[in-house]
């Protein structure tokens, strides 16, 4: 029988339900991977017996990676980097001054979650704001194998920096370096942070240099040091640390006993916050780097800390420059070093003090007991033209000398300086080596000559690079 009226369909229509509420990142991640996934569908192979591979999976990878940032960029509507195209399999990144903004942040984000490449990744001065900082951070919740991340100078300002607390309050990332100068942190900001730092275990390096912090931000982190288990190494270098701040930041470091590198340069502990690091220098035993530079610390607060040198057994390098101290202040630091015999010292930069011929002859007897030690100075003052000669012998010639008469090479006595034989040495043994032996008697002038030829990176002298010295 005829019947006009339309077959009713199979199935019935099911209730029309929402899709579950997603942030912003999630969703385009979704939009992007679903937009790469439908151009890259393709119908499987009937047979897989051949001798030709069926993929090349890494070059696949990249591809995919390639597609899935550049579909970010449209939905984002940015333009692509493409040196952040051609480097996604590198493990260094360096998006420096790119002038990503906000949106361009967003689309290298998504790229990274998937990314398994990329350690480092350097995004200084690019205008991230809140929402970029946001995308970073909630793609280093997926991603865990990006370790390191510099987004400084980029005015994050306390938005930014409460953004960074929660994150840091997670513990639940791989990053153990986070660059966070130059960002108008203020003492509210150090508020946010240090509370999350406090129980934060996997940050190990912090730069907060160049921000905004005050005494009451010198507080806070006080309070965070004292507390912190993380953290070995911070720069709190070009803030506004006085009296009151230095003191309590002191107090905090009474009781922490894993940091070991401390910036503090360009600040303003004086005196007074001189005789607080001495007594921290007295009681800790981790430091291994302190830099107090530019404190204004004049010869009352060198002595104070040389009083605490006179105990600290952990302490390697210690700078001092362009601190309002003379040469007696110096002979105070040297002293208190040969006053102790368990003493670590390898550096002191005092580079703005001029010393004295009689200064060399107590720094010689120091050098006796601790023969690792170099202390950085100006000039020596009446210094006789033919003494200076002598001092500055090169001494590559006299070692290539001394290697000539005994038919062997340069490489033989250096090589003869480590204990193992090995092509390199930490500075501080390398120096105490080079002093001790009695083959070719080298000053320290000399000494601190051989190391700048023969070191490639800090703390180590690599004899491999004799075949670039030239005698």
């Amino acid at each position: 029988m005829d019947n006009d009226e339309p077959l009713e369909p199979e199935t019935k229509d099911e209730p029309e339900t929402k899709p579950t509420p997603q942030n912003s990142d999630e969703t385009l991640y979704c939009e992007a991977e679903a937009s790469v996934a439908v151009e890259k569908e393709k119908p499987a192979r009937e047979s897989s017996e051949t001798d030709l591979e069926i993929e090349d999976t890494e070059k696949f990878f990249t591809t995919r990676q390639n597609e899935l940032y550049l579909e970010a960029c449209r939905l984002m509507s940015v333009v692509p980097v493409s040196y952040f195209l051609r480097n996604m399999e590198e493990s260094y990144m360096n998006l420096n001054h790119h002038g990503l903004g906000p949106n361009g942040t967003k689309a290298i984000a998504i790229a990274l979650v998937s990314n398994t490449s990329v350690v480092t990744l350097e995004l200084a001065d690019n205008g991230l704001m809140e929402e970029g900082i946001l995308s970073l951070l909630e793609m280093l919740q997926e991603n865990y194998y990006l370790q390191e991340l510099n987004v400084s100078d980029n005015d994050l300002g306390f938005k930014g920096a409460k953004i960074i607390s929660e994150f840091l309050q997670r513990n639940t990332s791989s990053l153990w370096n986070l660059q966070l100068s130059g960002n108008n942190f203020r003492d509210e900001s150090a508020e946010l942070l240090c509370q999350a730092l406090a129980a934060n275990y996997q940050i190990k390096t912090l730069d907060l240099s160049h921000n905004q912090f005050s005494d009451k931000g010198g507080e806070y982190m006080g309070q965070m040091l004292a507390l912190n288990v993380g953290l070995q190494s911070l720069d709190l270098s070009w803030n506004h640390f006085y009296i009151r701040g230095a003191v309590a930041l002191c107090n905090g470091l009474r009781a922490n006993g894993t940091l070991q590198k401390l910036d503090l340069s360009m600040n303003g502990f004086g005196n007074e916050g001189a005789t607080a690091l001495g007594e921290v220098l007295r009681l800790n035993s981790s430091l291994v780097y302190l830099d107090i530079s530019i404190n204004d610390i004049s010869n009352e607060g060198i002595s104070k800390i040389s009083k605490g040198l006179e105990f600290n057994e952990s302490l390697k390098v210690l700078k001092l420059f362009l601190n309002p101290m003379s040469m007696d202040g110096a002979v105070l630091l040297i002293l208190s070093i040969k006053r102790n015999p368990k003493s670590k010292m390898e550096e002191i930069d005092i580079s703005n003090v001029l010393v004295s011929e009689q200064f060399l002859k107590i720094l010689d007897g120091v050098c006796a007991i601790h023969p690792q030690l170099d202390v950085v100075y100006k000039a020596v003052q009446g210094l006789s033209a033919k003494k200076t000669v002598l001092l500055w012998a090169n001494p590559m010639k006299l070692i290539q000398s001394y290697a000539d008469q005994h038919k062997i090479t340069v490489l033989d006595f250096f090589k003869s300086l480590s204990p193992d034989g090995k092509m390199t040495m930490p500075v501080g043994n390398f120096r105490k080596a080079i002093i001790l032996q009695d083959k070719v008697p080298l000053n320290l002038y000399q000494v601190r000559e051989l190391v700048k030829k023969l070191s490639d990176k800090p703390d180590t002298v690599n004899f491999s690079l004799l075949k670039t010295v030239k005698p």
